[in-house]
């Protein structure tokens, strides 16, 4: 009687808790820097639009976090989030799990002074060269041998003027950005170099799993039939899709 009883008992939490273990979160906690005109603080930007626009339509909602990148990885790896924005692919190899679809590209710039020779993607490795901490340039551009990893960038231009760099590796957005700043911008060069796809990078669990292939299954249609491309449209951005 004893065994019958578990064995029942065993029945029916499998049909219970079966459905529920299939069924999708209704909610995904995504932690971004803030960067300009994609992942504002306030939870606008193109990028939030694009995510909105994958996630909301399938009963998924957004809660964002912004957090600089560095820790925006570390609350992924620990699972306080689900997904964080940014990253290249395989950039970070533990405790993540990467989709098929990449959602935007960056087109990496470098920024330096006008004296300089004008870089490529093949003598960049003969410079001095700097970029964010974590970003992981190296992975990614040929032959870097001489760079260094800053916290902020409002040191950039100083680093610059005093020859401590030859050239600031940055989306060209944010190269844009930091030029903003300069006194005389008429003695700064930017120089476009390369396009690298850009991914969320989800929580290897079970739920971050569940969240990536609702994701690319999303993606799947809305690039198919082009609902993505009036957000690209009005934030002036290149369609990465084409």
């Amino acid at each position: 009687m004893g065994g019958c009883c578990r064995w029942l008992l065993w029945l029916v939490i499998s049909v219970v808790s079966g459905p529920l273990c299939a069924v999708e979160p209704a909610q995904i906690r995504i932690a971004s820097e803030t960067w300009e005109g994609h992942t504002h603080a306030d939870g606008s930007g193109m990028a939030w639009e694009i995510f909105r626009a994958v996630f909301e339509p399938a009963g998924v909602q957004l809660d964002i976090q912004s957090v600089p990148y560095t820790r925006s990885i570390g609350l992924v790896q620990r699972g306080a989030a689900d997904a964080w924005a940014g990253s290249y692919l395989n950039e970070v190899e533990q405790g993540v799990f990467y989709p098929r679809w990449n959602y935007d590209f960056d087109q990496i710039a470098a920024l330096g002074l006008r004296d300089k020779p004008i870089p490529s993607l093949d003598s960049l490795g003969e410079y001095r060269l700097a970029w964010m901490r974590g970003y992981e340039y190296q992975r990614y551009l040929p032959n870097l041998r001489q760079y260094r990893e800053v916290l902020r960038r409002s040191g950039i231009l100083g680093m610059l003027e005093i020859g401590h760099v030859d050239f600031y590796l940055d989306a060209l957005t944010e190269v844009e950005d930091v030029l903003s700043a300069a006194s005389q911008p008429e003695r700064y060069r930017v120089t476009q170099l390369t396009k690298l796809p850009v991914y969320l990078g989800f929580a290897d669990t079970p739920r971050g799993r569940t969240l990536a292939e609702l994701f690319d299954t999303r993606m799947d249609s809305l690039v198919a039939d082009g609902s993505l491309r009036p957000i690209f449209q009005r934030w002036q951005q290149p369609y990465p899709f084409d």
